[in-house]
């Protein structure tokens, strides 16, 4: 009985994601982070596993950080998702897939609210046709990129040219999985496995060869929040947020992270810089720091990407011991290379870890 009703319960947490036609929308902040993983991803849905991915240059942002962060109305982020939508339905596309977790939180959010509250859409709609002339539609299904990745992990893992094992002794890495809070917090249901037990991540690691680490500070939030970034003054809450986070996992010593947010990887990987520089501390090996990935990135390894195609080198945290733990080849005198072999310049090192 104890059984059935855990079977119940995740099968709520469930989602039936469409076999083929996307009309995909990039992140604003991820182009600039890490700005490989979308191309790579694409590069792998198109051509490694054969599915119809549309995107087009006249879509924007969905507006996500200025309405988190108090700097336009809802109606206002509600009319450019309109415009989202309605962009999708022009180009004969139903299946909306989404490369931000914020920007999957926000169109959920607002999809909700209009299906309860019908005289909002109906204003949005007015909104839309007023301010840009463009049919109103909504999208058949939404889902979030990485949703994508889960769903073929098994066909990329009969692909794999490397697994989440070390090469030499044959034990699988252990890897950290950590779910942006948009992506299920919000709306549990609209996540694989709910907000306590995402198995987006999880399940592209078992997949993969690697073991899920699991550990007290498991759902917390990596300190983006938003305004306790963007913020200058609220700053210390970040970093003490990420802080909590990497004293939690150190004792399970991890060998990598794996996220499926634009904002948790660039501020995992980024400060533990700063934490180094200020403690002299590291939470890696041998002085280093721990690794941190895109989902895409850690798809196009497994694939047999070059790292520095999949811009490995942007990470602040050094990423050659995992590659050597892997036994990923890679060239060190490429890793700052850019466009035509043209030297991009190097980082200037840190005081106080390996990183």
């Amino acid at each position: 009985m104890i059984y059935e009703g855990k079977q119940k319960i995740w099968s709520e947490y469930q989602k039936d994601i469409p076999d083929d036609h996307y009309f995909y929308v990039r992140s604003c902040i991820r182009q600039s982070f890490f700005p490989a993983s979308e191309k790579v991803f694409l590069d792998i849905a198109r051509n490694k596993l054969g599915k119809d991915f549309f995107e087009t240059e006249h879509h924007t942002t969905c507006g996500g950080i200025a309405y988190h962060s108090d700097a336009i109305p809802q109606e206002t982020s509600m009319t450019i998702i309109a415009r989202q939508f309605a962009l999708m339905h022009k180009y004969g596309y139903q299946n909306y897939v989404c490369s931000c977790i914020t920007s999957f939180g926000l169109y959920t959010e607002t999809l909700e609210t209009w299906r309860e509250f019908p005289e909002l859409e109906a204003r949005i709609k007015e909104n839309l046709w007023k301010s840009c002339k463009l049919e109103f539609a909504k999208p058949k299904y939404l889902a979030h990129a990485s949703d994508l990745i889960y769903k073929f992990r098994n066909q990329i893992a009969s692909q794999a040219k490397f697994k989440l094992i070390e090469k030499k002794t044959g034990r699988p890495l252990r890897v950290v999985e950590h779910i942006g809070c948009h992506y299920a917090k919000m709306f549990p249901s609209k996540g694989f496995g709910g907000a306590e037990y995402p198995y987006v991540l999880a399940g592209m690691i078992e997949a993969w060869g690697g073991e899920v680490i699991d550990y007290p500070e498991r759902r917390h939030c990596c300190g983006f929040g938003f305004r306790q970034y963007l913020v200058k003054s609220n700053r210390g809450y970040s970093l003490s947020n990420t802080h909590k986070k990497f004293e939690s996992m150190e004792p399970y010593k991890p060998d990598m992270i794996i996220t499926n947010c634009p904002g948790c990887p660039y501020f995992l990987d980024r400060w533990q810089y700063v934490i180094s520089e200020i403690e002299g501390k590291t939470y890696g090996e041998n002085g280093h720091g721990i690794p941190v990935f895109t989902y895409e990135e850690v798809a196009g390894l497994v694939l047999g990407y070059d790292p520095w195609d999949l811009g490995l080198q942007v990470h602040q945290v050094s990423v050659e011991p995992l590659l050597d733990k892997m036994g990923v080849p890679y060239d060190p005198q490429m890793k700052y290379k850019g466009k035509n072999n043209k030297d991009i310049g190097r980082p200037e090192l840190p005081t106080c870890a390996c990183l």
